[in-house]
């Protein structure tokens, strides 16, 4: 399906907003995406992904598109999408408000990444002492709460956490010298604009973690979630499709469990750092 970008620009002031892939026979699932990026992206990242699950499963798939992170927090903790992509910290939370499982993740690891300006005299952590630094929102995880409860809890040091809804946000103030500092991924800084990263150094990665996960809500039957989880797999070996993966941050998808991947995060208490949000 082919929505023109000049309809998709008019309908994002209201959010969330939705592409439906919906047909009259076949069973639809909602899949609500984290808005690290802006709805024009996460539309054009994860559509075609959706189409060739949708042909594949014989599932359709309705995109629920989030102009903000409080408003797409709020419909996880509600349990309102059936599958949703997000963060690992989301991941509890779902998990502990609605019982939400993971399903898939990238093999590869997550990590949190601190930039200033190329030409900032900044040199280390302790510098950033009583600075303004931009995250994306509060609970995004490698991008802010984690490095958050690093600063204040490793390095003993405040800061000023400006958010500024979304990582090509954060690289933007920064480059702007309007923050001393940033908070972001390298997945999200990686796919910049060379003339973005340019400017920008790195002067601090948090310890790895695993990456975001593709979770389904319990009401999803088991037999729904594996035919979901074996056509992406497949998608690995499908050279046409590598892009697809690469484009929503899953490009060497594996299974996921929460126990082995994401529960050692309860044991960090991040919860004494994350915002609640309410829209």
């Amino acid at each position: 399906m082919k929505i023109l970008y000049s309809l998709m620009i008019f309908i994002l002031g209201s959010a969330p907003w939705n592409i439906s892939m919906a047909g009259a026979a076949q069973k639809t699932y909602t899949i609500a995406v984290v808005p690290q990026f802006t709805s024009i992206q996460v539309y054009r990242d994860w559509t075609p992904l959706l189409e060739k699950l949708q042909m594949a499963t014989g599932y359709h798939f309705e995109l629920k598109v989030f102009d903000d992170f409080a408003r797409f927090e709020s419909a996880v903790e509600k349990g309102i999408p059936d599958l949703v992509y997000m963060n690992p910290y989301h991941m509890v939370v779902a998990k502990q408000k609605q019982n939400y499982r993971p399903l898939l993740r990238d093999s590869a690891t997550l990590s949190g990444i601190l930039v200033t300006r190329l030409d900032s005299p900044i040199k280390n952590l302790a510098d950033l002492n009583g600075k303004s630094i931009a995250f994306p929102s509060p609970n995004a995880l490698g991008a802010s709460l984690y490095i958050r409860a690093l600063l204040a809890e490793k390095v003993q040091i405040r800061i000023n956490p400006v958010y500024v809804n979304g990582h090509q946000n954060v690289y933007r103030q920064v480059i702007l010298g309007d923050v001393a500092a940033g908070g972001g991924v390298k997945k999200t800084l990686d796919k910049e604009a060379n003339a973005v990263k340019s400017e920008l150094k790195v002067i601090f990665s948090t310890p790895e973690i695993s990456s975001h996960p593709l979770a389904a809500h319990p009401r999803i039957p088991s037999s729904v979630s594996k035919k979901i989880v074996a056509a992406l797999l497949a998608l690995r070996n499908d050279p046409e499709s590598e892009k697809l993966l690469s484009a929503v941050q899953l490009p060497q998808p594996v299974e996921a469990d929460f126990k082995r991947d994401y529960s050692d995060l309860i044991k960090l208490k991040l919860d004494r750092y994350a915002v609640t949000q309410t829209k």
